[in-house]
């Protein structure tokens, strides 16, 4: 079979001949790809920069993907051998049932996004209805899906932040009730979220960026005495950088409370329930046109060419088999 490969940590995958997988037992049956995704966790896998670094190599890249079964049925799978290929092996009884109406492109695209983003605002931001959401880095993949998953799980207002002014203005159509330019001088970054704040206090932030943005963020919220409105900033991300400047005034005059959302922040029964429940929902939305994201396609025997191309933050890169 035609498969992505990698025979040294580092190496970018070329599209190689490479053995059919073969299933070891019950609990592994075969796959004909035909869509899988390019993700930064795949980079990093195949970069070796991965606790889930590849053990065996030549190996074939790619977490997850869509194809069908030997029956015919149309799933998405997480891979025991690599997905970006023509055949993979996913564990048996392990998949979700796609739609009639998503097709392939889209279904691989979107499980990423969505467990960085359901499951940040359902289990770590505990989203109620009618909270008011801020999405700082609303404009990658992941936080225009954001975006759009806390309007559908009920948020009264969503205010994005990002610095492409052309995919902030955009947002608007996906949710998004105010847009905020981190390309302006701080000062007026800060005023803007004060005025914001004040006028429609903020229950949940879900933050890409980190860095220096949520040193804004934190000024913005921090209280100057007596009451404040209770805000739980949920950090999922760090594009901006690991770390940021916190004061303990900050979190002495405010209600604010930072937590993390991630494979280790999240239990067994959440992750169980993202499979049985929250992306089945999510592949449905997307069938329906009630979820969108755009992806950039490529075929497999391009992937040495597009895997470290220049793709725009906003857009998932998708190999098609």
């Amino acid at each position: 079979m035609k498969a992505a490969i990698i025979k040294q940590l580092g190496d970018v995958p070329v599209c190689e001949n490479f053995p059919d997988p073969i299933p070891q037992n019950e609990n592994e049956i075969l796959i004909n790809v035909t869509a899988a995704s390019v993700k930064n966790l795949d980079k990093l896998r195949a970069s070796g920069r991965h606790y889930a670094s590849y053990k065996q190599l030549p190996a074939v890249v790619g977490f997850d993907g869509v194809g069908i079964l030997e029956d015919g049925t149309r799933v998405y799978a997480q891979g025991i051998s690599g997905m970006i290929a023509e055949r993979a092996l996913i564990p048996n009884h392990k998949y979700i049932v796609l739609p009639e109406k998503i097709d392939d492109v889209t279904a691989a695209a979107l499980p990423n996004a969505v467990i960085g983003s359901a499951m940040a605002l359902l289990f770590r931001a505990k989203i109620q209805k009618g909270n008011v959401v801020l999405i700082n880095g609303a404009t990658g993949v992941t936080g225009q899906v954001a975006v759009q998953l806390a309007k559908h799980y009920g948020a009264s207002k969503v205010i994005a932040t990002g610095r492409n002014e052309q995919s902030l203005a955009k947002l608007t159509s996906l949710g998004a009730d105010i847009v905020v330019s981190l390309k302006t001088a701080d000062e007026t970054i800060v005023e803007e979220l004060k005025n914001i704040q004040l006028a429609t206090p903020v229950d949940i932030v879900i933050d890409y960026l980190w860095g220096h943005s949520v040193e804004l963020l934190l000024k913005a919220l921090k209280g100057a005495g007596g009451y404040t409105h209770p805000v739980r900033i949920i950090t999922v991300g760090s594009i901006s950088g690991e770390e940021i400047e916190l004061r303990s005034d900050v979190l002495r005059s405010s209600a604010i409370e930072i937590l993390g959302s991630g494979i280790g922040s999240l239990s067994e029964a959440e992750m169980k329930k993202f499979i049985t429940e929250i992306l089945p929902e999510a592949f449905q939305l997307a069938a329906t046109g009630k979820l969108v994201i755009e992806t950039v396609t490529a075929p497999l025997d391009a992937v040495h060419e597009v895997w470290s191309a220049n793709i725009d933050p906003g857009k998932r890169l998708v190999i098609c088999m």
